[in-house]
């Protein structure tokens, strides 16, 4: 049986990751996966440019892993290679129009492509906001017990909602009993966001 890193600091998956283990990376790279995928999108990158950030950001990630002085600080290393990564294929992709000649005269009123794409800057307080919240509730979820887990899968994380009937038979529970499930599930998803916050 896997053991359960979720409850791991980032320095004990980083210390852990450094030793070699398949299982910490895993959990690192799953904690993370969504906030760095979530810099290149909002720089307005193309999905097969998002997923070639997420790799890059990760392969830079294991050259770099012995040399991250902080390794409670990995989130943010990690947001800052997306970042800089974004906008490396953004000057890459802006060298290109250059290259097509003169335009209307557009770019010379409106200034480069790179400084007219959604604010490659800093993230504003409720977007950052936003995202820590999601990625404390991602935490949250993975933290559950197996049961809970597929509980909210399959209730909360569906593109097409299920019905409950559907969510019964694959819990193996009375469709009745799904709401006080549900009500459950949903305090000890707030119980450990609180303890995270």
């Amino acid at each position: 049986m896997l053991e359960d890193l979720n409850d791991l600091g980032d320095d004990d998956l980083v210390r852990r990751c450094r030793a070699g283990s398949e299982a910490a990376w895993s959990t690192l790279v799953r904690r993370y996966q969504r906030l760095v995928y979530t810099v290149p999108r909002r720089a307005g990158l193309s999905d097969e440019a998002c997923a070639d950030v997420f790799q890059t950001t990760f392969a830079r990630l294991v050259e770099h892993l012995d040399r991250i002085d902080d390794a409670a600080r990995v989130r943010a290393w990690l947001v800052t290679t997306a970042k800089r990564e974004s906008l490396r294929l953004l000057e890459a992709a802006r060298r290109v129009v250059d290259l097509a000649g003169p335009s209307d005269g557009a770019d010379d009123e409106e200034g480069s492509p790179l400084e007219r794409i959604p604010d490659p800057g800093p993230l504003p307080a409720a977007l950052l906001d936003e995202l820590q919240q999601h990625h404390r509730l991602r935490t949250a979820v993975d933290r559950l017990d197996p049961r809970s887990r597929q509980f909210v899968e399959l209730v909360f994380l569906q593109d097409e909602p299920l019905p409950y009937a559907e969510v019964a038979r694959r819990l193996g529970i009375a469709e009745g009993s799904i709401g006080p499930t549900r009500a459950r599930v949903l305090a000890k998803l707030r119980a450990l966001m609180e303890r995270d916050a």
